[in-house]
């Protein structure tokens, strides 16, 4: 009882029984109904008929009792009474211990004489005392005076012995026995129908286990209906959508485990080295103390400052990145000069260009191109851009910050004379914490996070990043920020 088709099945056989019986009830009822009214119209006149063969019309005991014997021959069915005015019986042709009422409700008898009420009309049966039977009545009168009323009962109590009898005879049993057929064959019908619609689910249902034991590494192949797409279809097709949304999550929950492996093995080497060294050069003033010249003890605090900087530089990556990671950063929108963005990021790294005797020129060819995003994050931005600039482009090299104003939008961009990107690491360069190959190309100083920050912000921006680089001839970054007037 635990499957489906189970569980439906003895529901629907407890239906078809229950319908079987409430059926079978019904009809019995109806049919009881449909006899009593057809005996009653067919037996209606009776009454009349007996009455006309009383002497004069007008009945009397004896008379009354030697014709209703005859009567009860010819039809068995039949009961005959004589009332009074008021209902009382006066007289009858049955034993007098068989009758338990001496008095009939005049009521129906008037409802049927009156043709008043609808048939079947019930009135009172004296042999029972609390049965009421269909039954035929007709005024006694005499010198056009109603002297009382002649009461037929249409189905006595050989009636009711005859049908109790038939009841169980052959034909009684036969009834039962095409009842129970008819309730088996709609049974029967209804669990093949119910086979027919549970397969599909058992299939779906078997695909689904594979799908799960497999950890969704296998894809599931469900057989759609050939008569459109019903409630299975449809779930079926919910359930491959789902599975490959699972696959693809499952596929980036590893992704992120191996990304968080790496992150943990780079950091710590990271980490390590500034902190050894800071620690060496702190140790060998300690240890050494006055015995150290004033220039060696200002070179190792430099040292020491230095790594402490590149230390804290890293950490801060870390965070930022963990925040734009976690979705807890949104962008504050606001309008912004563009130009000025920049002209203000080419003074800020203008020192470090001028120490590498780097050229750091602009190329607005707008000087009042406008757009709407997070100040704040776009100055990251181009920081990181520059920042990697100044690192991979050689002494003598030279930088350009341009910007260039479209229908939509308005394209910035950062290029420099640097060593170039190899093609197969283009790809590779926005990836956290990677690392080019080539250990002389500058980045010993970088925390490996600068463009996967870039490419986070400019996310939440909708901005896309291009990159085209040659090797030994330089590289050129460029995103895109929608005008002011696009982006109102």
């Amino acid at each position: 009882m635990h499957s489906l088709f189970a569980r439906l099945s003895a529901a629907l056989l407890v239906i078809v029984i229950l319908m079987g019986v409430v059926f079978f009830a019904t009809a019995r009822i109806n049919t009881q109904l449909y006899y009593e009214e057809l005996t009653q119209r067919l037996n209606a006149p009776i009454a009349m008929y007996v009455t006309d063969l009383m002497p004069g019309g007008v009945p009397d005991l004896d008379s009354l009792t030697e014709l209703a014997s005859h009567a009860m021959i010819i039809n068995p069915t039949a009961e005959i009474y004589l009332l009074d005015t008021e209902g009382k019986i006066l007289g009858h042709g049955l034993p007098p211990d068989t009758v338990m009422l001496d008095r009939v409700d005049l009521a129906p008898l008037r409802a049927l004489i009156d043709e008043t009420a609808t048939m079947p009309i019930r009135g009172d049966d004296p042999r029972s005392g609390s049965t009421r039977k269909v039954f035929s009545a007709f005024e006694v009168h005499s010198d056009d005076r109603l002297q009382g009323y002649l009461y037929v009962i249409l189905g006595g109590q050989t009636y009711e012995s005859l049908s109790r009898d038939i009841g169980s005879s052959y034909v009684g049993k036969m009834s039962a026995y095409i009842a129970v057929a008819i309730v088996l064959a709609a049974a029967i019908v209804g669990l093949l129908v119910f086979s027919l619609l549970t397969r599909r689910l058992k299939l779906l249902s078997r695909e689904v286990r594979h799908v799960t034991d497999s950890d969704f590494e296998q894809s599931p192949s469900v057989e759609l209906s050939r008569f459109g797409a019903d409630e299975i279809d449809q779930l079926a097709n919910s359930f491959a959508s789902m599975s490959a949304k699972i696959k693809e999550q499952l596929a980036q929950l590893k992704e992120n485990d191996d990304l968080r492996r790496e992150l943990v093995s780079n950091i710590s080497h990271d980490l390590r080295t500034p902190l050894s060294a800071m620690q060496g050069y702190l140790e060998t003033l300690i240890i050494k103390g006055d015995s150290l010249s004033d220039e060696d003890r200002q070179h190792y605090l430099k040292v020491a400052r230095r790594h402490t900087v590149r230390l804290g530089s890293l950490i801060g990556d870390l965070f930022e990145l963990s925040k734009l990671d976690s979705a807890s950063v949104t962008p504050q929108l606001e309008t912004f000069s563009v130009p000025e963005l920049v002209q203000d990021i080419a003074q800020e790294f203008q020192l470090q260009a001028d120490k590498k005797d780097i050229t750091l020129s602009l190329n607005l060819e707008s000087s009042s191109a406008f757009t709407i995003g997070d100040i704040g994050l776009i100055q990251r931005v181009l920081e990181n851009l520059v920042r990697n600039a100044i690192r991979f482009t050689p002494i003598g090299g030279e930088i350009t910050l341009s910007i260039a104003e479209r229908p939509q939008s308005v394209a910035v961009a950062v290029a420099d004379t640097g060593k170039g990107i190899p093609d197969n690491e283009i790809l590779h360069i926005f990836d956290r914490y990677y690392r080019s190959e080539n250990p002389g190309d500058g980045r010993s100083g970088s925390s490996g996070l600068g463009l996967a920050i870039v490419k986070k912000i400019l996310d939440l921006h909708d901005s896309r990043i291009t990159v085209v680089s040659k090797v030994n001839a330089g590289t050129r970054f460029e995103f895109e920020l929608p005008r002011h007037s696009q982006a109102a």
